[in-house]
């Protein structure tokens, strides 16, 4: 059940990078991708702006439409342990453009999310000690010199971590590792602590919105940003010990982990803030309610420690995005992929990736610098392009099953059994219905200086579309020189390896 470099070799690739991580390991990757304390902590004001008290059931709706997705993602895991995860997966099921394209999607949006996951510093470090903003003014993050300095605490966060992830596996690890266990142990005081200090019970999450549907539908970008990126445990398959047994598990339990973990963090902020009504709960979001409940002192402490989930957080989604331009690279599915694909032979690790992953993510900041509406935009902008490169790895992973040419699992694999098809046709659905309900055009969300531009409120659809057309043009030069190196288990299906 070990994934060995002969496995590699059955799909044309090389052991190149070293398998020294365990399944824990393996399950932080994802779990620390995900990052409720650095997501929930980003998202949590933004969700109850609109949805008030009711958007706590946007939360249970996003994780089953993800454990459906992730319950997929977990049986190709275990078939294609391979780097780049979606990437090789939509390639194995699909081929052709729409393989690449996947991967395409998802790097493009791994760099936007982690230029989101680094300005989620702003969130929580001015609230420690003012001296973090620099820029001085407002420290919101929707405010212009809130912006601004959220990008410069960006990007000095993304030079660490770029040179972190240059310098090897072993050692971005062992910082996710520890990052993890104080992030696992970080939820469950904050939990304890604000169900300790409670002044409302459960029934909260049952008091009516004057929003609307229209505002609860948009409320649930929080939910949607925070429980994406499981897929990373698998993405490190080609550095995980017994790969087709760890990695499945793992994305299971960094969603489902990382799913619970958020609801009872939202549930119990819900039960414990001081106010529902005077606007800090919206404004300030869980800053505000840590800092009332525990005190200046101890709530201090507390946001620390989600600025240590934060740092983590933006580390793992860079060594994502690293072997997601590794696994291309070595397809000759990028540009320059000569060097992006090159292992350093002292640190195991790609480090081209490293460095342009952290410059393309620093670009987007600056680019960005002192626009209010920054973290809105990134944020939503990033959940439509991961999750139409989901979407390109669900779809025709049901046309297969539709026309039973998905193999039969190896004794020992991940199986969904007779629950495969109904599981995939409502991964699909989840996937398209929120796509839709994130990209759809709301000022509200996308133009907050109310400036009426058609260009900011259409921003997540117009950079898609740009994306795909760049992408048709660059495929459509270089397809002859992109590797297929596509499994035996799909170019060879026969009546001996088709679906029971």
């Amino acid at each position: 059940m070990t994934t060995t470099a002969s496995e590699l070799a059955e799909f044309g690739y090389r052991q190149e990078l070293r398998r020294t991580l365990g399944g824990f390991s393996a399950f932080a990757a994802g779990f620390s991708f995900v990052s409720i304390l650095t997501t929930v902590f980003q998202l949590f004001g933004f969700g109850y702006s609109f949805g008030g008290t009711l958007f706590f059931w946007t939360w249970p709706v996003v994780l089953l439409g993800q454990l459906m997705v992730a319950l997929t993602f977990a049986e190709l895991a275990s078939r294609y342990p391979l780097a780049g995860s979606v990437y090789q997966w939509a390639k194995q099921l699909a081929g052709g453009f729409r393989g690449w394209l996947a991967g395409w999607m998802m790097l493009l949006g791994c760099v936007v999310a982690l230029a989101s996951a680094a300005i989620a510093l702003q969130v929580v470090l001015p609230s420690v000690w003012s001296g973090f903003q620099i820029v001085g003014g407002d420290p919101s993050i929707t405010s212009a010199t809130g912006a601004s300095n959220a990008a410069l605490l960006g990007a000095l966060l993304l030079v660490c971590t770029t040179v972190v992830n240059a310098v090897g596996v072993r050692i971005m690890a062992r910082i996710n590792d520890i990052g993890v266990a104080a992030e696992l142990v970080g939820v469950v005081v904050l939990i304890g602590g604000l169900i300790t200090f409670a002044v409302r019970g459960p029934q909260v999450v049952l008091q009516e919105s004057s929003g609307g549907g229209g505002a609860w539908l948009a409320s649930a970008l929080a939910a949607a940003y925070v429980l994406y990126g499981f897929d990373t445990a698998a993405s490190v398959s080609e550095e995980t010990k017994s790969a087709r047994r760890a990695a499945p598990r793992a994305v299971l339990r960094a969603l489902l982990i990382s799913g619970v973990g958020a609801l009872a963090v939202v549930l119990v902020a819900l039960m414990a803030a001081p106010s529902l009504t005077d606007g800090n709960l919206a404004g300030r979001g869980l800053p505000y309610v840590i800092t009332s409940v525990f005190g200046e002192t101890f709530g201090r402490i507390f946001l620390a420690d989600v600025a240590i989930a934060v740092v983590v957080c933006t580390l793992t989604i860079q060594t994502g995005t690293i072997r997601l331009f590794y696994a291309m690279a070595r397809d000759n599915a990028l540009p320059f992929s000569a060097r992006l694909s090159r292992v350093n032979d002292r640190t195991g690790t790609p480090i081209a990736p490293a460095v342009v992953s952290g410059a393309l993510a620093i670009a987007l900041l600056l680019l960005n610098l002192g626009n209010s509406t920054l973290f809105a935009t990134i944020t939503a902008t990033s959940v439509v392009l991961v999750y139409l490169a989901y979407l390109l790895v669900t779809t025709p992973l049901l046309g297969k099953r539709l026309r039973k040419q998905f193999p039969t699992p190896q004794p020992g694999w991940f199986s969904l059994g007779r629950w495969a098809l109904p599981v995939t046709i409502a991964a699909v659905a989840y996937g398209a219905l929120m796509i839709v309900n994130i990209a759809w055009p709301r000022g509200e969300i996308y133009d907050l200086a109310g400036t009426g531009s058609i260009w900011m409120v259409l921003f997540p659809i117009e950079f898609v579309v740009v994306a795909v057309l760049v992408g048709w043009f660059y495929w459509r030069s270089r397809e002859s020189r992109i590797s297929v190196n596509r499994s035996k288990f799909l170019t060879c299906v026969d009546s001996s390896v088709r679906e029971h």
